[in-house]
């Protein structure tokens, strides 16, 4: 007779996440609730030590990879790495603040057709950072692309973070952030998993817009909280200029996959010029800032 598998699987994939992804995991360890849970870790060759932080403990699974695969890949890995029927996506640089991954599971069991459920999310100072956006138009991505490196007070950047709406309220919304993502193992499965063509940034984006043509739906609750401290599993300030064009990559990937069909397959060429130069002008800030 086989065990039982647990009720939900957490898969963090850690890249050089510092004393993170311990503190991820004390979080996790003491805010489960009455719940069944276990843990993959799966280590992308980090430099740092980082993943010592997972060897040994109750519950935890610790995969170490001999390269670097990226995010879409490992967390596919990670997700072939167990049965449950809850799949929690979490990145490494998030604490619990708020309810139980008890809590999360129940609000997502209560809404069998929402294909990906998101939690509120709050920068490490508490304030409310927009997880729960919609997918943007070509108007409003271009005018965010070029305006948000300086200052996300426009109107385009309000419109993709819904603007107005303080989250204090569940609803139903186009996609929420990669950070923490809980899916039934069901809509996983139907998805195919993550596309690997989306090894950093776009993934969510993808799989939610994946989801959503499969008749399933993305919702945010706050009943559960986290802290996310944003940047560091994509390698924090030592993040280098090939992390920048690969977000651009991701993101030009993803308007062909979904937005650019009919006559927008022309402006594929000019999206990508725009998308590099977003990201050479994003960099020049950020440089420019540190």
């Amino acid at each position: 007779m086989t065990d039982a598998p647990p009720d939900v699987a957490v898969v963090i994939v850690n890249y050089d996440s510092g004393d993170w992804l311990g503190r991820c995991l004390d979080s996790l360890a003491a805010h489960r609730g009455a719940i069944t849970a276990e843990v993959v870790v799966v280590d992308n060759a980090s430099h740092d030590g980082s993943a010592d932080a997972a060897e040994g403990r109750e519950g935890v699974r610790l995969v170490r990879n001999p390269e670097n695969v990226y995010l879409s890949p490992a967390w596919n890995q990670g997700a072939r790495e167990t049965t449950a029927p809850w799949l929690l996506f979490l990145n490494p640089d998030t604490e619990w603040w708020r309810g139980t991954l008890a809590d999360y599971v129940a609000e997502a069991a209560a809404d069998p057709e929402a294909g990906i459920v998101g939690p509120m999310v709050r920068n490490i100072d508490g304030s409310v950072y927009a997880s729960g956006r919609t997918f943007p138009s070509v108007v409003d991505a271009v005018g965010h692309a070029f305006a948000s490196p300086f200052t996300r007070d426009n109107r385009f950047t309000r419109r993709l973070e819904m603007d107005g709406w303080d989250r204090t309220s569940p609803r139903d919304v186009d996609w929420v952030s990669g950070c923490c993502m809980l899916l039934p193992r069901a809509a996983y499965d139907a998805a195919g998993g993550f596309d690997e063509s989306f090894p950093l940034f776009g993934e969510e984006l993808d799989m939610a817009a994946r989801l959503r043509a499969l008749g399933w739906h993305v919702r945010f609750t706050p009943a559960v909280e986290i802290i996310h401290e944003v940047g560091v599993s994509a390698g924090g300030s030592r993040r280098g200029h090939h992390v920048v064009v690969l977000q651009s990559s991701s993101m030009h990937r993803y308007y062909a996959k979904h937005r650019a069909d009919g006559w927008r397959r022309l402006t594929l060429p000019l999206a990508w010029l725009a998308l590099r130069a977003r990201a050479e002008l994003a960099w020049a800030v950020e440089r420019v800032r540190r």
